[in-house]
């Protein structure tokens, strides 16, 4: 009798400790699935800025609206169908205004400085529409799948984006400069021109 109790609390105690590890499994396998479906939500390969925000535990994860799920992600592909229309519209104004500062900058090269104020307000407009362009890329929400692979015009546009950005940082730096070293001219001028070439090339290459 006394060895069938033992035999009995044996039982009973392994079924206990079996129970807790399917319990323990199923709940590791449901925790795996989730994080499986929260990763299916986000693409693979996406800039890091983007990251910094949108990523599975990024700063915008802490609001309940942009939660990591379904619906969110649909919310974000709103936002970020507009932030495309913004930095589309915002890629033309800084090519504008690029237009503007080259001509007025051409003027003072050759000795016509009434237009000086002009100019100033001319690459003031450029700079604010040309860096906001930047973020609006930069800080939207990531697609919703990963990029095509191979050459595509997005990648290009992407690579011409690393020039323009270059240029156009490049064209700043050397335009305060140049106010105590007049050598520089040249280096700027250039860099103002490729950072409008190459911002056109990409305004263009995305349209295609």
């Amino acid at each position: 009798m006394r060895g069938v109790l033992i035999l009995y609390y044996l039982l009973v105690f392994n079924g206990y400790i079996f129970g807790q590890d399917s319990l323990n499994i199923e709940k590791v396998n449901t925790d795996i699935s989730e994080k499986r479906e929260s990763q299916s939500l986000l693409p693979e390969h996406y800039l890091f800025t983007q990251r910094i925000l949108w990523a599975e535990n990024g700063i915008m994860r802490n609001f309940n609206k942009f939660e990591l799920s379904e619906s969110s992600r649909n919310t974000e592909m709103y936002i970020r169908s507009y932030s495309i229309r913004a930095h589309e519209y915002l890629g033309y104004a800084s090519l504008v205004g690029m237009i503007g500062t080259g001509i007025t900058g051409q003027q003072l090269y050759t000795g016509n400085p009434k237009n000086k104020d002009l100019h100033e307000g001319l690459a003031g407009f450029t700079n604010i529409c040309y860096f906001s362009t930047a973020a609006v890329a930069l800080l939207q929400p990531p697609p919703m799948q990963n990029r095509e692979g191979g050459l595509t015009k997005l990648r290009i546009h992407r690579a011409l984006s690393i020039i323009h950005l270059s240029s156009m940082i490049a064209t700043n730096v050397i335009s305060g400069l140049q106010k105590d070293n007049t050598s520089l001219k040249p280096y700027h001028k250039a860099a103002a021109i490729t950072a409008f070439s190459s911002l056109f090339l990409a305004t263009i290459v995305i349209k295609l």
